[in-house]
């Protein structure tokens, strides 16, 4: 059975690399959308480890919750993406600037 400080060390590192996607990639919002994702599961991650450590079922109940947004943020990401595409060609970060109505 892995020790809670096993558990938080993977966390740490699923942000860190969410962080660096983050800040080292400016060209693709794909790449950007999957560090979002990464940071979030580092989040779930922390919140599954103390509720089990803890005996308690409130940071899997929230988890649930964290699921849900991030589910969401997928879904309307990708819709934007791929509307931009549509009227852009491309979906690089540079090109698009000016996001007028």
């Amino acid at each position: 059975m892995p020790s809670l400080t096993e558990y938080l060390t993977l966390a740490a590192l699923l942000f860190g690399l969410g962080l660096a996607g983050i800040i080292l990639n400016r060209k693709s919002i794909i790449v950007l959308l999957m560090s979002i994702e990464l940071i979030l599961l580092s989040v779930n991650t922390n919140f599954v480890a103390f509720s089990h450590f803890l005996g308690n079922s409130v940071g899997q109940v929230f988890v649930f919750f964290v699921l849900t947004v991030a589910a969401a943020e997928a879904a309307i990401g990708l819709a934007i993406l791929v509307v931009l595409y549509r009227k852009r060609h491309t979906i690089e970060v540079e090109n698009l600037d000016a996001l007028k109505g």
